[in-house]
């Protein structure tokens, strides 16, 4: 697969070694050396994929990425974020942001290529990507007042469209393929590709954290994405009555419904 890609990278080394291993793959690549002409780049064509180094002038990486997913345009954009940084906490912080994948420098260009790869492949298959090799969309797939759209990469929940970064939204179309069902943090790591030895089960936590106060009506009292304790996150068809039930505990008890 062809595709576009832009790196925004302040160090004129690395971005020129990320550059010659992407073209060596087939892909355009354009490079820029600055947050500000890294969101004009973007605006003016967006790619395939932004590849996205944390540090840098005039706007650094992470509001590079900030910005990206308040725009419409860009906001189902896969971004592989870069930093010199390597503590969790700053991992974390890059993908609450809504960065798909993470890498700390220095970084093997061969993994950069792997990773770059699969994104770019969950990019063509949700239809976010501009590749000629998009693939047919999965179906709808519906959880109670929930409905996850692969195709459209949309989310709805009680009536309103809910705006979610692709890490949120390939975390939640897990658990709705198969509702009712117990996933661990390993599994839904499994399952994510992208997210490897550098990225804890914390990940995970982040995510749902995030979610639930995006779908849930009361985040701190979960009723639809409800933790098992000592095991993991479930995503339910039927909220557990209230009072009767640890939601924690509760699960959904009606098959999938996939949509036209």
């Amino acid at each position: 697969m062809c595709a576009r890609v832009v790196v925004a990278e302040d160090d004129g080394k690395q971005a020129e070694l990320v550059r010659r291993y992407l073209e060596h793959e087939g892909h355009d690549v354009v490079v820029v050396h600055d947050g500000a002409t890294a969101l004009a780049e973007l605006r003016r064509r967006p790619p395939d994929l932004l590849i996205l180094d944390v540090m840098m002038p005039f706007i650094d990486g992470l509001d590079v990425c900030r910005i990206v997913r308040a725009e419409a345009a860009l906001a189902a954009l896969p971004v592989l974020m870069l930093t010199a940084r390597s503590t969790e906490d700053d991992l974390l912080l890059g993908l609450d942001l809504g960065a798909d994948d993470y890498m700390s420098k220095p970084f093997s260009p061969r993994e950069l290529m792997a990773r770059a790869r699969s994104l770019l492949r969950r990019g063509s298959r949700t239809g976010t990507g501009g590749g000629a090799d998009a693939a047919v969309p999965d179906p709808v797939l519906r959880v109670g007042p929930l409905t996850v759209d692969p195709g459209r990469h949309e989310v709805w929940a009680h009536d309103r469209r809910i705006h979610c970064t692709p890490g949120e939204f390939r975390l939640l179309e897990v658990l709705a393929t198969r509702p009712g069902q117990v996933f661990t943090r390993a599994q839904i790591l499994e399952r994510l590709h992208g997210f490897d030895r550098y990225i804890t089960a914390r990940t995970v936590d982040v995510h749902v954290m995030n979610l639930r106060k995006k779908i849930e009506q009361d985040p701190r009292n979960a009723r639809r994405l409800v933790t098992v304790y000592g095991v993991g996150y479930k995503l339910v068809d039927e909220e557990p009555p209230t009072g009767r039930e640890d939601p924690g505990h509760a699960a959904g008890r009606k098959d999938i419904r996939h949509g036209p």
